[in-house]
């Protein structure tokens, strides 16, 4: 059975909420607090539910340009516990946003579905067995983050700078391309596939623009496309704003690239990003 017969994809946008089980999220919304973190998670992942959620992804380590890697002790402390009560709580796919073989297969055995994959395969030698045995969806992402690449500004935050491409939509595609080949050398389903081109990660502000707008490209790849530009810095430099105030940037993006193809947005502000998706599916489906 193919786990993601329910999703028909371009009949609507379908809208994965943001949980991220960490001290220090880009957008402030982390729930890391370990006396409470369960517990609010749990209410996260309901009220995103409640709020027009398709999918909750959890994820246990910042991914935030600059961010500091956690060990995989202190990853599996942060998410399996969540995993499990949110499991518990909610009756939609739960994604786990990890690129290590031991979080993935310890996620999915807690009643994860998916594994959200930020390096497409390709950072973790063996997390590609562990999804094609699971049977189960996988988002391959494009990502060029290098630490080397971040400028950081107090108000802004990080941002990836002197990001060079051949060509930015192609070199992309092809680096996708090559993950899609890896997962199904190794026994991944084709239609668990879905492909992030990866907004925000080893991409200058100009180049996360020029990825919404050409998003269209993607679409003979023959994949669904999943698109996470919620409150980026693309959008914070911008506009000149923080994180917390990047509603309205985040809408435009989601927007524009449910025209240009979208079938995922990846998003925090899952009320109003929802009811975006459903105005913007009414316009352009």
């Amino acid at each position: 059975m193919n786990p993601l017969a329910a999703f028909d994809w371009g009949s609507r946008t379908f809208v994965m909420g943001i949980l991220n089980v960490t001290p220090d999220s880009f957008s402030g919304d982390g729930v890391l607090q370990y006396d409470k973190a369960i517990a609010t998670a749990v209410s996260q992942a309901q009220q995103f539910v409640a709020d027009g959620a398709d999918i909750i992804d959890i994820g246990g380590e910042s991914t935030r340009p600059g961010s500091v890697p956690v060990t995989v002790t202190e990853e599996l402390a942060r998410v399996i516990p969540v995993v499990e009560a949110v499991r518990q709580a909610v009756n939609v796919p739960i994604s786990v946003d990890t690129y290590r073989a031991a979080i993935a297969e310890a996620a999915l055995e807690a009643g994860a579905n998916w594994i959200n994959d930020v390096w497409g395969l390709r950072m973790d030698a063996d997390i590609v067995h562990v999804v094609a045995n699971a049977g189960c969806p996988v988002v391959l992402m494009h990502n060029r983050s290098k630490p080397k690449d971040v400028d950081q500004e107090t108000k802004l935050g990080g941002r990836y700078v002197g990001i060079e491409y051949d060509n930015l939509i192609l070199d992309i595609q092809r680096e996708l391309e090559e993950s899609i080949e890896l997962a199904l050398a190794h026994g991944v389903r084709e239609e668990n596939i879905i492909i992030d081109p990866g907004i925000g990660f080893g991409k200058t502000v100009s180049q996360n623009l020029q990825l919404i707008n050409e998003l269209t490209q993607f679409l003979d790849m023959g994949y669904p496309i999943l698109v996470g530009p919620s409150r980026k810095s693309f959008i914070g430099y911008t506009l000149d704003l923080p994180p917390e105030e990047r509603v309205e940037g985040t809408a435009a993006a989601v927007a524009i690239a449910i025209d240009r193809g979208a079938d995922i947005i990846r998003v925090h502000d899952v009320k109003a990003m929802a009811r975006v998706a459903r105005m913007t599916d009414h316009i352009v489906r």
